[in-house]
């Protein structure tokens, strides 16, 4: 029996694997094509772009494990009723009852895990995504600057580009700025060589200091421009926002738990809810994973996949009403896992309990 349990696990863990790694590439893709394009306007620098995927990506696996386990168990389950490979098995004495332990056992780590990211390490991590967006958010315009790229400044009323920064951030080689007026009629347009940053020492204000390079002043369609020629041009570089932003998914979980407050009372039973996910659906994918080889190898993905939409879709569902305190807290969202999982044993068990039962009836009728 260990030797069969073994190659269950293997089969199950190998197709999870292999499905998380796709469903990882997917999500952390698309996320990372939204911070990229952050970078581009300049609300964030290039630099920690790598540092916050790094750190949310606990978020990322805390989600999509649940599924890649869930769709390994199809997968796999599925390729051995197709090549009867779980007839041999029940033919050698192993009962649906065993097989379902045997997944339910090897689930566990995946629980356990699911469990660690949800409750202690993804906090963590959003935790340390937060002070880098509010490091961000501090940061002057000078130390975003990225050399080849025309960033947006003060809520776009500036444009700086600059074809070369030295790595310390103090040089800075072929300057443009376009800079509007606050009426957003006219226009100012600055070029230099070359600039650095210079700080005052008594009011500690920045500024960055241009050489050799003019200033054009005047409204776009009009030839009246103002045109300055300067050995040297100081320009105040401000500051970024001021405060912190605090993002709800990096409070920790002990915090939650002496939180009075419904919404991150929800996001308490929404941590606790996704580690629960684990056993419900291994329970439901045992059963939706038996195929027809009539039908083929993907037919049965289909209609597994929407009770697995409908499931989490109902927890979303759950935990808006829950902040919103159109439920009871001692209820939460336990609802949910009790209403699939009485959907999941009555799958496993249901039909060969009616079997019985009509079996027994028609005993005592011809009796």
């Amino acid at each position: 029996m260990s030797i069969i349990f073994r190659y269950l696990i293997r089969q199950i863990m190998v197709s999870m694997i292999a499905v998380s790694s796709i469903l990882l590439l997917v999500f952390m893709s698309g996320r990372f094509i939204k911070y990229l394009a952050d970078a581009a306007e300049g609300e964030i620098a290039a630099g920690v772009l790598f540092s916050i995927m790094g750190y949310r990506f606990p978020g990322f696996l805390e989600l999509i494990l649940p599924l890649g386990l869930f769709i390994g168990i199809l997968l796999a389950y599925g390729r051995m009723y197709l090549e009867s490979e779980m007839t041999v098995l029940f033919a050698c004495g192993v009962s649906e009852g065993e097989l379902l332990k045997k997944t339910l056992i090897g689930a566990v780590p995946v629980m356990l895990v699911v469990g660690a990211m949800s409750l202690f390490v993804s906090p963590w991590g959003m935790k340390q995504v937060e002070r880098i967006f509010n490091e961000q958010r501090k940061a002057t315009e000078f130390e975003m600057l990225s050399p080849g790229r025309f960033q947006d400044f003060t809520s776009g009323n500036r444009v700086t580009y600059t074809e070369a920064l030295s790595e310390d951030k103090k040089q800075l080689q072929g300057v443009f700025i376009a800079e509007y007026d606050r009426n957003g009629e006219g226009v100012t347009l600055i070029t230099a060589k070359s600039g650095s940053q210079l700080i005052d020492a008594e009011t500690g204000s920045r500024f960055l200091i241009l050489e050799d390079g003019g200033r054009f002043q005047g409204t776009p369609g009009r030839l009246d421009y103002n045109e300055t020629r300067f050995e040297a041009y100081g320009l105040k570089i401000l500051s970024g926002e001021e405060g912190t932003r605090e993002l709800e998914e990096g409070i920790s979980t002990l915090a939650l738990l002496s939180s009075e407050d419904p919404e991150q009372r929800a996001l308490l039973h929404w941590r606790v809810s996704l580690p629960l996910i684990v056993p419900i659906v291994t329970l439901l994918a045992v059963r939706l994973s038996r195929v027809n080889p009539r039908q083929g190898r993907f037919f049965h993905l289909l209609p597994a996949m929407l009770v697995y939409i409908t499931y989490l879709g109902l927890l979303i569902v759950a935990r808006d009403a829950l902040a919103d305190q159109k439920v009871p807290e001692w209820i939460g969202m336990l609802w949910v896992h009790a209403l699939f999982l009485a959907l999941g044993l009555w799958l496993q068990f249901g039909p060969s309990w009616l079997h019985r039962r009509r079996i027994e009836r028609e005993g005592s009728a011809s009796a």
